[in-house]
């Protein structure tokens, strides 16, 4: 085991080299990539140093997400305190479901729940758990709302058609889940949003008051803070009453944004979150953890309990249901997510992780100011998201991020609203500054300058 460690720890400072020198993985195509890399697995086994090498190579090729280049997917960079977690608990490998096998990880697991519910402004004997991700995160209150609108599911099945609400701009899991959990995807009702993305609780109360007429049994609104596309924050106040009127569950899905809630300069975001009935945040998105760290809160305790719980004798052998974690996990073995978020916690406290999401805000409105200060730019975003939307001249924005990705200059994604499409740069990235949005820029247009605008002479 020792050899074993001294070779990760060779292998990371040959990561470490990667992202500093190649921050951008040259890519290789899938059908070049068992041609290139040696990913067989045969009958005998690989000597050490033959292993060393292939993984070296790995290392080499895979997408720097922890690099100052990275601005493509809602995550990135790496802190060192979560990390430090994240690989004590592979070392320990406790699994989650019982206080027998878990012991002091059920407590950190206990402590940060009630920590988040606390900041979510929940009552205190609310409760949650973690999942998988974001995606199952949403499933989970969707089960809850399911069951605490009609008990008898869990048992018998459905017997008639219910249905969800939630915007256009919402996360897909929304649509996908309702198929898993026997909803339906055509029983999900997608409400309009404004300019911003953000739903309009007007058409929202509209389509309920419809559905119920019609013969439908309305159960759950899903409520998004920070939209996948713009980022946008849904009116959570204006919403919940909504809810309040027609008796309907409210989750708030705050997989991507859901960590304003550490922040006293943006928390206002998701004014109306106490009134909620769930709520999910990821804190390796905005606080910074190592993939993945997803969490579901609730302020109905019994109900969490009431959907997830299964007897096992074999399983439950010692201390009460509140330290025995399996009882309120769709999951029965699970790794333990909870250590890294709270070593990063513990370490840097409350005000250490209000700075990193402040943080996120202050590199988008950089980013931002140099858009609106440049006339070869065309800005789509707004004030208070971390998304920033924009095109660059006349470049295709799918066009421009494929080819800065194909040449290994910077990875960043594109998005669409409302039918125009746009690159948008995500500032969530945990080890970025000033200067390495300002560099984000700069290549971009000495990229596009060299390769991609058309010159034309007189």
């Amino acid at each position: 085991m020792q050899n074993d460690i001294a070779l990760f720890s060779e292998l990371c400072d040959i990561l470490f080299e990667a992202e500093k020198h190649q921050p951008v993985a040259e890519p290789i195509t899938t059908s070049q990539l068992y041609n290139q890399l040696n990913l067989s697995l045969n009958a005998e086994g690989t000597l050490d140093e033959d292993l060393k090498t292939t993984l070296k190579q790995i290392i080499k090729s895979t997408p720097k997400t922890a690099s100052k280049s990275f601005f493509n997917q809602l995550f990135g960079g790496r802190i060192g305190k979560a990390s430090l977690g994240d690989l004590l608990a592979v070392m320990l490998n406790n699994s989650m479901y019982t206080y027998k096998v878990a012991g002091p990880q059920v407590g950190i697991e206990k402590q940060v729940l009630k920590n988040i519910c606390e900041l979510a402004g929940y009552k205190k004997n609310s409760d949650g758990t973690f999942a998988p991700g974001g995606s199952m995160s949403n499933m989970m209150a969707m089960i809850m709302a399911r069951d605490y609108e009609n008990g008898s599911i869990g048992t018998h099945g459905l017997t008639r058609l219910m249905t969800i609400y939630t915007s256009k701009e919402s996360h897909y899991s929304i649509s996908k889940n309702a198929a898993l959990i026997g909803i339906g995807r055509n029983q999900v009702r997608l409400v309009n949003t404004n300019q911003k993305g953000e739903m309009l609780a007007n058409h929202l109360d509209l389509l309920v008051q419809k559905d119920i007429n019609d013969g439908y049994e309305p159960f759950l609104v899903n409520a998004t803070a920070g939209t996948t596309v713009l980022g946008a924050f849904d009116d959570i106040e204006a919403i919940s009453k909504v809810c309040k009127k027609h008796k309907l569950w409210l989750h708030v899905d705050g997989a991507y944004c859901g960590g304003v809630i550490f922040s006293n300069n943006y928390k206002h975001l998701v004014k109306g979150l106490e009134h909620s009935d769930s709520f999910s945040v990821n804190a390796h998105k905005m606080l910074g953890t190592p993939l993945s760290c997803s969490i579901i809160i609730t302020q109905h305790k019994a109900q969490l309990r009431q959907s997830f719980s299964n007897e096992a004798e074999y399983l439950y052998q010692t201390d009460g249901d509140d330290f025995n974690l399996g009882k309120t996990s769709m999951q029965c073995g699970r790794r333990n997510d909870a250590l890294k978020i709270w070593t990063l916690w513990k370490s840097i406290g409350t005000n250490g992780l209000e700075k990193i999401v402040d943080k996120q805000f202050e590199m988008a409105n950089i980013a931002r100011a140099y858009i609106m200060k440049n006339d070869d730019y065309t800005l789509y975003s707004f004030d208070d998201s971390i998304s920033v939307c924009f095109n660059y001249k006349d470049i295709p924005a799918n066009e421009l991020c494929t080819a800065l990705y194909q040449n290994s200059e910077l990875m960043v994604g594109f998005g669409k609203f409302n039918n125009q499409e746009f690159v948008r740069m995500v500032t969530i990235n945990s080890v970025l500054e000033k200067e390495d949005i300002l560099a984000f820029f700069e290549t971009l247009e000495a990229f596009a300058t060299k390769h991609m605008l058309k010159i034309t002479t007189s």
